[in-house]
């Protein structure tokens, strides 16, 4: 029997073009752990065949990191002696450097284990201000080595001796030993890539690509595709960019033959996502084979009318198939997903005899019904993630099971290429399911009303960049970089952590970071980026602690407060109270009172002093803004702007004011607004000085409320 393994490595674009920042750690701290020990431990059997499947936004990061071109923002709080670490970034070390698996690579280590009890298994912001003080330089100078250690695999501590030694002190250490561990990162990402460009050339490992910034390429190619096998889901509007999809596996083809030598043959679709019109874009980029899951096929056949009224046998899953689509036609070997969810999710739960004495039990099984010369069981899964259940990092689970199949005379590991050229399909398929690895369906990344907004969000931007090039102007440089950037943004990883799927301790940095990406496009294009893209994605309004208005307003003008009850029914933001983000001393604002006549909407910003300018941001019911400067004579100009697109703003003549007397006061007549329209009403307000932000109320998402109507004070009596 043929046995093909398939290890899936991926990480997103967490790099910021415009500073170079990288603003997470994980591209970094998977290479001195999971890349190369996966690679390194071929050495010890070197009988077994494998494939690898490395992105190509993966690869280009290892490079980036290797090279000095980014900085590992989380490197940056590591290295940084503890005597120079403002407050705001030891808040932060508080915060993430416990971000990995306690029970592996906290629990065993003392020293690491009690500075997660003085942090506190959880945590507030509030609660940090409490634990920073509760930490001497000595525990931050640990803390900073143990995360960066605790990280290193057991093929760095084997290759790098002083990691052992480092283990064993245990703590106490000097600036000397920390820089030492975070030079012998960087020492790995500039080996990693050189160890599989040499296993391919002892034709031990194939590497496989995938698209550029691992997309769901049916859906970049056509949002609408997802009803095929999501019938009844709610779809945004529609999205479709083939020559996005096709631009994604050129850029991928060129990185992968300047990095490995020569093109690929093989891919693995992001998230083993597929569609037919895809096969023609594939052949096209020279893909001769591709893997995706055993749920795609046996959908496939149901579907396709040359199997239709036959009894598929599930035997029918272990052999090449060749996939058409009218005239194009590439192969495809579809994943045994029982065993392969095994190693990825169950085996770190057992011993690693155990584990591997299952899984040679099943493929003993399988070899003994599959007695065919072209009959081949697909392994396929991530090769990253899951080692870092095992207490050891998987190497003896991963050192039995590659012996195992080695020593088999009944086994062949197979490179896929190998495979495909000794076996060429005899079997076809001329009706490919749309659908990913996970349920054969797309649910994970659109259909939820968080999802779809990004993908709406990424369709607003496309149109604009399309619309500035068509005008001209553009420089080629210009031009590339922001198609760059909407390539980042197609990615898969912001979706996945979009909606009530998954969630994680960075979900506020991965959508910080896709809006970014869209932030970037109108940046490069020297165009202030729209107001929208400010506000987060997947933190709803809820979650920003404020009141909302319950009475009509009758206020003074004049920014002083002449009846107590003035803003009794104001709705109100303590803005000294707020979080959020990096605490302020010198904050400016100290709270943001809101409301409405029946005529106009005011506001009033209570201030330590009059600040230069605010500006109030409006993105819906209609996307407008109230721009407020201080001229000379200490007097406030305020102008009130519309956009139709949310970029280009006009200015409308209003009866708009903005003043100071005790506090800043502004009113806006509710017509321009776009209140008749009903809906909510969503703002945020910058306050600006030197022409910059330096605050935000709130510090992230919106204030909303709905629309008031003609009943809203009688609906909000109380006694």
């Amino acid at each position: 029997m043929n046995v093909v393994l398939l290890w899936h490595m991926h990480q997103p674009y967490y790099v910021n073009p415009l500073t170079k920042t990288a603003m997470m750690p994980w591209v970094r701290l998977h290479s001195v752990k999971g890349y190369l020990d996966m690679i390194d431990i071929l050495q010890k059997v070197p009988g077994v065949q494998v494939n690898f499947n490395f992105t190509p936004v993966l690869v280009k990061q290892i490079e980036e990191l290797a090279n000095g071109e980014v900085i590992d923002l989380w490197e940056t709080w590591s290295r940084k002696p503890v005597e120079a670490l403002h407050i705001d970034e030891k808040k932060r070390i508080l915060e993430d450097f416990f971000k990995l698996n306690w029970d592996t690579m906290i629990k065993p280590y003392p020293r690491y284990l009690d500075l997660l009890h003085r942090r506190g298994m959880s945590w507030s912001e509030r609660s940090l201000d409490e634990t920073v003080s509760l930490f001497s330089d000595s525990d931050f100078r640990d803390l900073q080595v143990w995360y960066n250690l605790a990280w290193c695999g057991y093929s760095a501590v084997k290759r790098f001796p002083l990691l052992a030694e480092l283990r064993k002190q245990g703590r106490d250490f000097t600036e000397e030993q920390k820089n030492a561990v975070l030079d012998i990162h960087r020492d790995i990402l500039r080996l990693v890539l050189s160890l599989y460009r040499d296993a391919t050339t002892r034709g031990q490992v194939e590497i496989t690509t995938t698209p550029f910034f691992h997309p769901i390429m049916p859906l970049v190619y056509d949002t609408d595709f997802a009803r095929r096998c999501m019938p009844h889901a709610t779809l945004p509007l529609r999205f479709t960019a083939p020559e996005d999809v096709r631009a994604h596996l050129r850029l991928a083809q060129e990185q992968h033959a300047r990095v490995f030598g020569q093109k690929a043959r093989g891919l693995w679709p992001s998230e083993g996502s597929v569609a037919p019109e895809l096969i023609p874009l594939f052949q096209e980029a020279g893909i001769e084979y591709f893997c995706t899951d055993e749920g795609n096929l046996f959908h496939s056949l149901e579907q396709d009318p040359a199997w239709s009224g036959k009894n598929v046998d599930h035997l029918e899953l272990f052999q090449g198939w060749r996939i058409r689509y009218e005239d194009a036609s590439v192969q495809a070997l579809f994943r045994e997903r029982p065993l392969s969810d095994f190693i990825g999710f169950n085996a770190a739960r057992n011993e690693a005899p155990r584990s591997v004495e299952y899984l040679m039990h099943h493929f003993d099984h399988l070899a003994s019904i599959l007695t065919q010369p072209n009959q081949a069981v697909c392994i396929a899964l991530d090769g990253e993630n899951a080692w870092e259940a095992f207490p050891d990092g998987g190497e003896k689970f991963l050192t039995l099971f590659y012996e195992n199949l080695a020593a088999r005379n009944n086994f062949h590991t197979r490179k896929l290429g190998d495979y495909f050229t000794e076996f060429p399909s005899r079997v076809e398929c001329a009706h490919l399911h749309t659908g990913s690895w996970i349920n054969s369906d797309f649910d994970i990344w659109i259909g939820d009303p968080e999802e779809n907004k990004g993908w709406e969000w990424i369709g607003q931007t496309r149109a604009f960049l399309t619309e500035r090039i068509a005008k001209g102007g553009l420089t080629p440089e210009q031009v590339q970089a922001a198609w760059w950037e909407i390539y980042a943004a197609e990615g898969s990883d912001w979706f996945w952590w979009y909606g009530p799927d998954f969630t994680t301790d960075c979900d506020f940095l991965f959508d910080e970071l896709f809006r970014t990406h869209l932030q970037n496009v109108y940046r490069i294009l020297e165009v202030q980026p729209p107001a929208y893209l400010d506000v987060p994605i997947c933190l709803p309004s809820s979650a920003v602690s404020y009141s909302k208005p319950h009475h009509l307003l009758n206020v003074s003008k004049k920014g002083v407060v002449e009846n107590y009850y003035e803003w009794v029914g104001a709705g109100q933001l303590d803005i000294a109270q707020q979080q959020t983000a990096m605490y302020q001393s010198d904050r400016i604002g100290q709270r943001l009172y809101f409301g409405f006549s029946h005529d106009n909407f005011v506001l009033r910003l209570d201030a330590s002093h009059k600040p230069e300018g605010l500006l109030v941001q409006f993105t819906s019911p209609v996307c407008c803004r109230f721009r407020i400067e201080r001229g000379t004579r200490n007097a406030y100009h305020g102008v009130f702007e519309k956009s139709d697109d949310q970029v280009t703003f006009q200015p409308v003549e209003t009866a708009a004011i903005a003043t100071w007397g005790d506090f800043m006061f502004i009113l806006i007549p509710k017509s321009p607004l776009g209140w008749d329209k009903g809906g909510i009403v969503s703002f945020f307000v910058q306050l600006i000085e030197k022409g910059l932000q330096k605050e935000r109320y709130p510090e992230r998402g919106a204030i909303e409320f709905n629309v008031p109507g003609d009943d809203f004070e009688a609906s909000q009596w109380f006694v």
